[in-house]
């Protein structure tokens, strides 16, 4: 989207501002979209944001095919696409974890797997994209992903999985669903979730001022590949892994990990040290974030696992987009090795704040046998939220 728009406008400043607004509208109004899955169900409520969706990046694709679109309507175009971005991830943990019910040790699995498959995809996608522009305007690209967003979508809510899945308010006809409203209890997966986002993009820009440092900035693709390639790495094995720890215990020591490694990339010499040190902290990626996921799982609710799910997506990503702004305004000030040193900061920060929520959960451990359904004032306040 980003070359399309840069394309037909010529103008960096009005693609930077088309992708900010389409990624504030996707990021920030995720829970609001669970939401609407939780309570409709996945067949009645993901087919018309999917169709939204789908037609506005046409739209998108339309404005930008040709040069001299106006930049007002493509950022309208884009904000409005990202207001409709299906909930197709947290809709996947929840299908995941209806078909392997309490048995977590599978649903660990299931998580890290569907984790890995997510890290292949950020690989994969610029890659092809790399390839797609070299024959075709950019903009085909992005009528390209409409196409495969609808595709997919119809083929994910035709499946048997998915068909036996029904809405809250189903759930309300047969009888109650139980659990306990989603923003309770989240706070230490959705905490960690914020922290590994802010150092994974505050690593993004560090990463290409090292390079840039020692003129070879093409070697950032080269690090990043080692980050992702250690977080699949450490997907899988946290997959294979039966543990003995709860969730909720490991989650914080995870977050440590990744701190610890982004500590060792203050002190990397040169490229390959630093590439090094991306590949550890990559091991800690993915597990961190399955554990979130699989913590807000276990804090919501059947009625309410999509919601709890985007609520940590929700935060990563926008850790994400907040670390590398922060990252930003860091690099001009102060050396890079202080720069990675503020990055570990937040992990470390979140560790420590995830080893407060273990005693925390107690409380609402206890608070949940009796809670059931939450009130319809309960339900508008955690939408609010």
């Amino acid at each position: 989207m980003m070359l399309a728009v840069k394309s037909a406008t010529g103008s960096y400043a009005v693609a930077g501002t088309a992708m900010a607004l389409f990624g504030a509208a996707s990021v920030f109004l995720s829970p609001l979209r669970a939401l609407l899955v939780d309570r409709y169900g996945p067949r009645r409520a993901l087919p018309p944001m999917t169709g939204a969706y789908a037609v506005l990046l046409g739209v998108l694709a339309g404005l930008t095919w040709r040069p001299g679109a106006s930049g007002l309507l493509l950022g309208v175009a884009a904000l409005a696409a990202g207001a409709c971005t299906p909930p197709l991830g947290p809709t996947m943990r929840t299908v995941w974890s209806e078909l392997v019910g309490k048995r977590e040790g599978l649903l660990q699995r299931a998580y890290s797997l569907d984790g890995v498959a997510e890290e292949l995809l950020f690989v994969s996608g610029p890659l092809i994209v790399g390839v797609v522009v070299q024959f075709a305007p950019a903009a085909l690209g992005v009528a390209v992903s409409a196409v495969l967003v609808a595709v997919g979508t119809a083929a994910f809510v035709a499946s048997p999985a998915v068909r036996g899945l029904a809405g809250r308010d189903a759930g309300r006809r047969r009888g109650p669903s139980g659990g306990i409203s989603p923003v309770r209890g989240l706070a230490q997966p959705v905490v960690v979730a914020v922290g590994v986002g802010l150092a994974l993009g505050a690593l993004d820009l560090l990463v290409l001022a090292f390079a840039d440092a020692r003129q070879h900035a093409d070697a950032v693709a080269w690090v990043m590949a080692a980050l992702s390639a250690g977080s699949a790495i450490g997907g899988l094995a946290n997959g294979a892994v039966t543990w003995s720890a709860p969730a909720r215990v490991r989650l914080p020591f995870l977050a440590a990990g990744l701190a610890a490694a982004l500590g060792a990339a203050a002190l990397a010499p040169g490229l390959v040290t630093l590439g090094a040190a991306a590949a550890i902290a990559g091991l800690f990626v993915a597990p961190a974030l399955t554990t979130a996921y699989l913590v807000a799982d276990e804090t919501a609710g059947p009625a309410f696992r999509t919601q709890a799910g985007a609520w940590v997506n929700t935060a990563v990503n926008a850790g994400i987009s907040a670390g590398t702004a922060g990252a930003g305004l860091l690099v001009a000030r102060l050396p890079l090795a202080v720069c990675f040193a503020v990055a570990a900061a937040a992990p470390v920060a979140a560790a420590v704040w995830g080893v407060r929520g273990v005693r925390g959960a107690r409380t609402t451990a206890e608070a949940a046998p009796g809670d059931g359904v939450p009130d319809a004032a309960q339900e508008t306040g955690a939408a609010a939220r």
